[in-house]
């Protein structure tokens, strides 16, 4: 996987409405983000099958970024 995938990825996840991360079952969610990575740019087979692993392993992750969106400023 490439470092331009990767940011693709992470800029589209922080773009993303965090309700729509938080919502989303784990494998629709991953459908979703792949099929948004698609429209943007040409991936391969290989491409799809390294990113469908990396955003799974993620999951955790993303909701968790989504989630601190959705509280409240603490200052």
């Amino acid at each position: 996987m490439t470092p331009v995938m990767l940011r693709q990825l992470w800029s589209l996840i922080e773009t993303t409405q965090a309700t729509l991360l938080v919502n989303l079952d784990d494998d629709t969610l991953v459908q979703w983000l792949l099929k948004q990575l698609k429209t943007n740019s040409a991936l391969n087979g290989k491409e799809t099958d390294l990113l469908n692993e990396y955003i799974e392993s993620r999951l955790s992750l993303i909701r968790d970024l989504a989630e601190q969106r959705l509280a409240p400023e603490r200052f």
